[in-house]
Formats: structure tokens, C-alpha cells, sequence
């Protein structure tokens, strides 16, 4: 558990794995098990509340549907704990960092197993949109 509350930033450019535990909505953060707090780079979603910053793009997809298609990719819902993240187990992520996200988050372009990217399968499943202000992304297909 001690790894779940000790977050720590990895440095722009760097590459690391992440093995996602907890999800909280659709764009994060995402727990990973190595320690980092994953932020989707890239894309936005409605806030848990509902709502959207004023500065983001607003998808039509409300929060729960979006974090419903991450926990989906991150493999599927295994409970929630009191904070009320979803406990995930999912697939190992290939992940690069953008640097500090805000808070204790990483926000990073990350690789499925199957090479997919993240931010593209995102924005496939009509919940998020893309954030062209962070997209640094490839061309989603």
C-alpha cells in the first residue's frame, strides 16, 4: 500500500512501466504499482463531479463512462477502495513522461502490449477528446 501513497514524478523524456492498480477517471490518474500516478497525455475528460475546466476541451461523455473505458483497457474492474478509484490489474504499460502533471502526477504517452497507444485507444472509445494545447501524440488510426 505504501507504494500507492508515495508518488513520485518522473523526469521528462525518461521511459518507464507502468502496472496499473487503481484508476480514477478518464484521463487519470492511473496508480501504477511501480509508484508513479499516471496522467494520459494528451486527452481530457469530465471531472468526476460532472464538470470540465474551463480550459480543456469538454467530451459529451460523462466521467463515469469515460473511466468505465479506461478500466475496460486497464482490464477490467477488480472493486474500489474508499477513495472511491477502481482497483484495476491491468495489462503492463510502455510508458515516456512529459514531466510533472499537476499534483503528484506523471503526465506520459504510454503503449499498450499490444503497441496500441493509450491516448489514441482513449479517444477511440468517444469519451475523451484530444487536448491539441499537450498533443504531442502520433496520428491516431
Amino acid at each position: 500500500m505504501l507504494a500507492l501513497l508515495a508518488a513520485s514524478i518522473v523526469a521528462s523524456g525518461q521511459t518507464f512501466t507502468c502496472t496499473p492498480t487503481h484508476v480514477w477517471d478518464g484521463d487519470g490518474p492511473v496508480w501504477c504499482a511501480e509508484g508513479p500516478h499516471l496522467r494520459i497525455a494528451g486527452i481530457a475528460a469530465r471531472e468526476m463531479d460532472g464538470t470540465c475546466r474551463s480550459n480543456q476541451p469538454c467530451p459529451d461523455a460523462t466521467a463515469i463512462e469515460a473511466r468505465d473505458a479506461l478500466v475496460r483497457l486497464m482490464g477490467g474492474a477488480r472493486g474500489t477502495i474508499s477513495t472511491g478509484h477502481v482497483v484495476v490489474r491491468g495489462p503492463r504499460l510502455t510508458c515516456r513522461s512529459e514531466g510533472p502533471a499537476g499534483g503528484n502526477r506523471t503526465a506520459a504517452w504510454c503503449r499498450l502490449p499490444s503497441g496500441a497507444d493509450l491516448s489514441c485507444a482513449m479517444i477511440k472509445t468517444g469519451t475523451v477528446l484530444r487536448w491539441d494545447r499537450y498533443w504531442k501524440g502520433p496520428a491516431c488510426r
